[in-house]
């Protein structure tokens, strides 16, 4: 049905064409944050095929005659068809193939923050990256990856893997090789869940112990993808949801002749899946390693520092002082992280009041919990609700600087 204008005469919807990816968990995520936007908005009639990441452009783009694209503009041949379009559009790709266009994008920055701090409350004093070069968003987590640890002073290798044509043998041995001449135990981030996938594949057949000796964290946390993983995945949960949301709400304002800047609005991720390709200590001292496995197992059931010297034979002064000294914090900080990352867990992913999920994340006054919520992320629970799900504008634009050469994205092999 039309929608009816001021005088109430008929106004036709807008007519929006999708040039997204329905073949992995980030496009998906992205069209449905598009949906988000229009059910709380105007309906668009949306063109929609099925595509695959780097496919050609649909034949009917050329003839087509509607009013804005939305696209994940991979490839030189997509990157022509919505130029020569005319119509407004909005960029969801990294490869920036049309510097014109207003973009949305993952924030790669927050996204290795994460990361890194996953595998530093793990212990590591060893870390390494594996990435792909072709991509410039694996460019943009390692040279972050990179400058992090080495701020922080800690060892770090990088891994790029060489692209042999029809030689999978060839690849699987040099990256079986390059895991077992890394230091051990060693932490290691994936660009995306894919690669992860590799590298847990390069430690089985290299018999390496996962996550004993390497444990490993990708991005994107597509959940079928690490769920298959032996063991499986720990992944960086990006917000393609509103990265999707926001592209609309852009494209909403270029239709309507607004201008919008073209630098990249950034989305920060939501947090970490945490799997078993990350679940250990990697401390040598047994009695840190049992309280810490106890905190995070029992977090959420109100214990608190006297239920933790119940499961380990210390004195309260002695475990604060060992904790502090191989973790960085106290045990009572531990296990407020551990009740946060429910709490932001349950806010993003359900509809539960505070109330409910103050008593299913251990805290006894829901009072408390924005307390400390609000003093650990400078956000409301609400905020950062309402933040997560694309209802709240971020204001922070970023143009990375990379060699052109370097966004040429090739047509498969990304889960992104």
């Amino acid at each position: 049905m039309a929608q009816r204008g001021p005088g109430g005469s008929a106004v036709p919807r807008r007519q929006v064409a999708l040039l997204i990816e329905t073949s992995n968990a980030y496009g998906r995520g992205l069209l449905q944050g598009v949906v988000h936007y229009i059910r709380e908005n105007r309906p668009w009639s949306f063109h929609l095929v099925e595509h695959g990441r780097g496919d050609d452009p649909p034949t009917w783009l050329a003839e087509w005659r509607g009013d804005g694209i939305i696209a994940r503009i991979e490839t030189p041949r997509i990157a022509r068809a919505v130029v020569k379009t005319g119509l407004p559009a909005v960029d969801l790709s990294a490869a920036r193939l049309v510097p014109a266009l207003p973009w949305v994008e993952t924030d790669d920055q927050e996204i290795v923050r994460l990361a890194v701090g996953h595998l530093l409350e793990r212990g590591f004093k060893h870390f390494a990256f594996c990435g792909d070069a072709r991509f410039n968003w694996s460019l943009w987590r390692e040279r972050h990856f990179v400058t992090q640890l080495r701020a922080a002073g800690y060892s770090h290798a990088v891994y790029r893997p060489a692209v042999v044509k029809g030689d999978v043998t060839a690849e699987a041995r040099a990256l079986q090789r390059w895991l077992k001449a890394l230091p051990k135990p060693v932490g290691i981030m994936a660009a995306y869940d894919i690669c992860g996938y590799q590298v847990l594949d390069g430690c089985r057949a290299a018999g390496l112990a996962v996550p004993d000796e390497v444990a490993v964290i990708g991005v994107d946390n597509d959940t079928l993808l690490c769920d298959l993983a032996s063991p499986p995945l720990s992944s960086v949960i990006p917000n393609a949801h509103r990265a999707g949301y926001e592209a609309a709400a852009m494209l909403d304002q270029l239709m309507a002749g607004k201008r919008v800047p073209d630098l990249a609005r950034l989305i920060p991720p939501m947090g970490v899946a945490d799997r078993q390709s990350t679940d250990v200590l990697a401390v040598d001292d047994r009695e840190i390693a049992r309280a810490v496995r106890f905190i995070r197992e029992n977090a959420c059931e109100r214990i608190n520092v006297s239920d933790v010297l119940k499961a380990v034979p210390l004195s309260r002064r002695v475990l604060e002082q060992r904790f502090r000294r191989l973790l960085g914090h106290t045990p009572h900080e531990e296990i407020l992280q551990v009740r946060l990352s429910r709490v932001k867990q349950l806010l993003v992913e359900t509809d539960l009041p505070l109330y409910l999920i103050a008593e299913r994340a251990g805290f006894e006054h829901v009072e408390y919990l924005s307390v400390v919520f609000r003093r650990e992320t400078g956000r409301t629970p609400s905020a950062f609700r309402h933040a997560a799900r694309g209802r709240e504008p971020r204001q922070r634009f970023f143009l990375p600087a990379l060699p052109a050469a370097a966004g040429r994205s090739p047509t498969s092999g990304s889960g992104r």
